[in-house]
């Protein structure tokens, strides 16, 4: 009977798996059924939220107030340096328009031509000078100088106080003639920059 016994306890202990297998099937069961989970979206305090979180307290703007985007091009356009020309010139220097110039270069190509030699210099104080710039900040101008020192022209910055505002006017000049003068402005137009030929008197 003993011996029954015993043959029974040993076949018993070799039917059945061990308790490694058992251990490596419920981790392998647990992995598979978190992927399902994680996959179908069954799992609410998981989930992902691409986009950004709603604000319950958020309001539309009225039709009269500005946008964000229209506020910060406002700030931008009021940081931007100011180029009034036409404010800032002293009461002493003219502006000359371009055709003007034309006609004066070519009266004066045609006295050259006549006189078949060199022209007597201009009086003192009736150069021309051609102005590129005028800022408020002195760092701006010294910026305008360096650009138009990358394109070969030889530029000053003069320093000049209106209405108790210092304004720095970026300046090539002065020119004798017209023709010098027209030759300067267009090469600077070639290159992109705006200048205005003015006309200085005593």
């Amino acid at each position: 009977m003993a011996a029954k016994r015993g043959k029974q306890a040993v076949r018993s202990g070799n039917g059945g798996w061990p308790a490694w297998v058992w251990l490596c099937l419920g981790v392998l069961l647990g992995l598979v059924l978190s992927a399902v989970v994680l996959v179908k979206d069954w799992a609410p305090a998981l989930r992902r939220h691409d986009g950004p979180a709603p604000n319950p307290e958020a309001s539309a703007p009225k039709a009269s107030e500005p946008g964000v985007a229209d506020q910060a091009q406002a700030d931008a356009a009021k940081k931007r340096p100011t180029y009034d020309f036409y404010s800032v010139l002293p009461e002493k220097e003219v502006v000359i328009p371009d055709a003007e110039i034309s006609a004066k270069a070519r009266a004066e190509a045609q006295a050259r031509q006549q006189q078949a030699g060199a022209a007597a210099p201009p009086a003192a104080g009736s150069g021309y000078l051609l102005q590129v710039g005028s800022f408020p900040n002195a760092t701006d101008a010294d910026g305008m100088k360096a650009k138009l020192a990358l394109q070969g022209f030889v530029a000053s910055v003069q320093p000049v106080t209106i209405n108790g505002q210092t304004w720095h006017r970026v300046r090539l000049g002065p020119f004798r003639s017209a023709g010098e003068l027209e030759s300067t402005k267009q090469k600077l137009a070639g290159a992109g920059i705006h200048a205005i030929a003015l006309k200085e008197s005593d």
